[in-house]
Formats: C-alpha cells, sequence, structure tokens
C-alpha cells in the first residue's frame, strides 16, 4: 500500500502547526468513514424498496458474482494505485466502492428484521468507537497483533470458504464469533497504524499524500466496521 516508508515510532514535532494540522487529518479519516458507511445505508436502503433491482440481484447469481469480484478488485486496484492517483480521484473510487458495498448490503434488509438490524448497528458503533479510541491513545506498539490478526484473518476467509461446500452451522457461528475478536482487534491496529503514517506524512508537509494516506486510513477502519457488523448481525440478529 505505500504505507511502510510512514511507518515509524520516532515521530519528531518540527512545526509548530503540527498538532493542529494532525488533528484536522485525523478528523478527515473518520469523516470519511462516517461518509462511506452512510452511503453504503442509504444505497442499501434504496436498492431493498426497488422492486425491479431486488428481482434481478435475487434472480441472477452471475450479477451478485459479477458485483463481490467488483468490490474486491476495486479495492485491490485503490490499494495498488493510490501512490499514482490524485488524492481527488482516489476518493471518487472510495465513493463508488462504499455505494457498491451499498448494492450488495441491501440483502441482509431481506434475510434480518429492522430492529435487529438497528440495535446491532448501535452495538457495533460503540465497540468500534472503544477500540478505536484505544488505538488511538495506545503506546504499546500493536504491530505484533496486527500481524497476528491478519494470518488469523486469512484462516478466517479460507475456513469460510471451505464451509460454503460443507454447510455447517456449527462453524460458521464459531467462525463469525473468530471474526467478531479478528475485527475488534484490527480496528484498534489499523487505527494505531493510521495515525502513525498521517503524522508522519503531516511533518513531511506533503498535503496530496497526507490526504491520501487519510483517505486510504478511512476505507481500513470502514472496512473493518462493516465486517464487524455483519459478524454481529450474523451471531444477533433476528431473522424474518
Amino acid at each position: 500500500m505505500g504505507y511502510n516508508k510512514y511507518y515509524s515510532y520516532d515521530v519528531q514535532d518540527g512545526s509548530a502547526d503540527f498538532p493542529a494540522t494532525f488533528a484536522r487529518v485525523m478528523r478527515n479519516v473518520y469523516a470519511w468513514m462516517a461518509c462511506g458507511l452512510a452511503m453504503t445505508a442509504l444505497v442499501a436502503l434504496i436498492v431493498v424498496k426497488n422492486v425491479n433491482i431486488m428481482t434481478a440481484l435475487l434472480t441472477s447469481r452471475s450479477l451478485i458474482w459479477i458485483l463481490c469480484i467488483a468490490e474486491i478488485g476495486l479495492v485491490l486496484w485503490l490499494t495498488a494505485r493510490i501512490d499514482r492517483m490524485s488524492a481527488r480521484t482516489a476518493g471518487i473510487m472510495f465513493a463508488a466502492y462504499a455505494l457498491l458495498n451499498g448494492v450488495t448490503m441491501s440483502f441482509i434488509f431481506l434475510v434480518y428484521t429492522m430492529e435487529s438490524i438497528a440495535t446491532t448497528f448501535f452495538i457495533t458503533a460503540g465497540t468500534f468507537a472503544v477500540m478505536s479510541f484505544i488505538g488511538y491513545i495506545i503506546k504499546k506498539d500493536l504491530s505484533g497483533m496486527g500481524r497476528f490478526l491478519i494470518m488469523l484473518l486469512v484462516g478466517l476467509i479460507i475456513a469460510s470458504v471451505v464451509n460454503i461446500f460443507l454447510k455447517s452451522s456449527g462453524l460458521a457461528l464459531w467462525l463469525n464469533y473468530l471474526g467478531v475478536l479478528i475485527f475488534v482487534g484490527l480496528t484498534a491496529y489499523d487505527t494505531q497504524k493510521i495515525k502513525l503514517m498521517v503524522s508522519n506524512a503531516c511533518m513531511e508537509g506533503n498535503e496530496e499524500q497526507t490526504a491520501k494516506l487519510a483517505l486510504m486510513g478511512s476505507l481500513s477502519l470502514y472496512l473493518d466496521f462493516i465486517n464487524l457488523f455483519i459478524m454481529l448481525l450474523r451471531i444477533l440478529g433476528s431473522r424474518r
């Protein structure tokens, strides 16, 4: 992602304006994430209320696969090419991903009750806020924990694919619990990583690079929130 060159624990304040600049950029990180979540929720609600769109999605498995592949491809493309695009273009791509994710997320309104979706959202928001705050203020280096969680995430993905064929409800439940633990931990880890990368970029005075790092950081937190929400919904949600 081009993050490593900014990832350092030896941040020195070389500018009188650094604290204000850093605080502003971090606010932008959370603002971008919140906007992404709002766009996803709005599109999901619009799609689920449109009979024609929902009929097309429910009757065409190939369309679902195309949307899922497009989502994965968009994230990988944005991550790989962020250094070679403008901050404005990166922002547009982030918005496009959030909107596209809203289409695929629309199915939760068909599966779960609105009350359980709302309850789970607030639980997710509270959990996310606490863990992100911990990641922001903690002094301990969380990079070791982050690498371990990423390895667990890879195992979770593989196990989830295998369970598509096994169709084991027991295994699915345990994978959801594991997913909650993984994304709770990743929220703290990603927040610390973003804080350090953004602080270093602010120190270098490169506003364009700082804006792009803030945007990629917001994408990481957006993905943590969405995945944590889905895992909790599978555990706590009441099905229709």
